[in-house]
C-alpha cells in the first residue's frame, strides 16, 4: 500500500514535467512554422510586384530586362568559378583559430560548425551542413572541433554542441545553437535547415528545393510544408510536426 501511495505521490509531478515539455515544443514548433510562413509571403509579394511591373513596360524596356539579365547570369558564372577557388561548395576543416581568422578575410558569408568528435548530434548537424554547402556556393562553409579550439569556443560563447555559427562580412550575426531552431530533433529534414539560415541571412534560399535533403525521409514532411505555403491566400495552415519514425541517419 506505501509503495502505492508513493507511486501516486509522483504522478502529478510527473504530468506537470510531461505539460512543460509539451508546452516547449509547441514553441519550438510555432517559431519554425512562423519563419516559413514570413518567408512565404515575402516571395509571393515579390512575384506579384514583379508581374505587375511587366505588365506595364513596352519592347525596349524588356530588351533592356534581357541585356541587365544576360549581364547578370555572366557575373553570377563568374563569381561561382571563384567562390569554389575559395573553398566553396565542401565543408572546410579548420585546424585552428588562426585558420578561422584567416579563413573569414574577405567573406561575405560564412558558417561555422563547432562540433565534438563521437558526437551524435554532431554527427547528424555535419551531414546537414555538408548538404547546405554542396547547393550554396555562395557561402563559405567550414567546421572546427571545439576541444581543440578552446580560445575561439570561448571567445565566440559556444557553450553548446552542435552550434552553427553564423558570419556576416567578419560579424557573428546569430547562432543556431543544437536543433531548437529546426523543430527540437534530430529526425529534421535539410529543408528547414535552409529556411532558418535564409531567414538568417546567410543563405540565398526562398523555399520549395530540397533535392539535397540528408534526411530523405524527413525532405517529404518539409515539402508538405512549402506545398501548404504556397497557398497562403486561401488561408492555409502549416505545420512542421515531427513524427515518430526513426533517423535515416542510423
Amino acid at each position: 500500500t506505501r509503495r502505492r501511495r508513493d507511486r501516486d505521490d509522483d504522478t502529478p509531478r510527473a504530468t506537470t514535467e510531461d505539460a512543460r515539455a509539451m508546452n516547449a515544443n509547441d514553441a519550438m514548433q510555432a517559431m519554425v512554422e512562423q519563419k516559413v510562413y514570413d518567408m512565404a509571403r515575402a516571395v509571393e509579394d515579390s512575384v506579384d510586384d514583379e508581374l505587375h511591373r511587366l505588365e506595364k513596360m513596352d519592347g525596349d524596356a524588356l530588351e533592356d530586362i534581357r541585356r541587365k539579365r544576360l549581364e547578370a547570369m555572366k557575373s553570377t558564372h563568374e563569381a561561382r568559378k571563384s567562390a569554389l577557388e575559395r573553398g566553396h561548395g565542401v565543408v572546410n576543416d579548420l585546424d585552428d583559430e588562426k585558420a578561422f581568422f584567416e579563413k573569414m578575410k574577405g567573406e561575405d558569408k560564412m558558417i561555422v560548425h563547432f562540433y565534438r568528435t563521437s558526437s551524435w548530434p554532431c554527427e547528424v548537424m555535419d551531414k546537414h551542413v555538408a548538404a547546405v554547402a554542396r547547393k550554396h556556393t555562395e557561402t563559405l562553409v567550414c567546421r572546427i572541433n571545439a576541444e581543440k579550439s578552446p580560445f575561439l569556443t570561448e571567445k565566440l560563447k559556444i557553450w553548446m554542441l552542435p552550434t552553427l555559427c553564423l558570419i556576416r562580412n567578419t560579424k557573428v550575426v546569430d547562432y543556431i545553437v543544437g536543433f531548437d531552431d529546426v523543430g527540437g530533433t534530430d529526425d529534421f529534414p535539410t529543408e528547414h535547415l535552409r529556411l532558418v539560415l535564409a531567414s538568417k541571412g546567410v543563405i540565398n534560399y526562398e523555399g520549395g528545393d530540397n533535392d539535397c535533403d540528408a534526411n530523405p525521409r524527413a525532405a517529404k514532411k518539409a515539402m508538405n510544408v512549402i506545398d501548404k505555403a504556397t497557398n497562403i491566400r486561401r488561408g492555409a495552415k502549416m505545420a512542421l510536426n515531427s513524427d515518430d519514425e526513426d533517423s535515416d541517419f542510423d
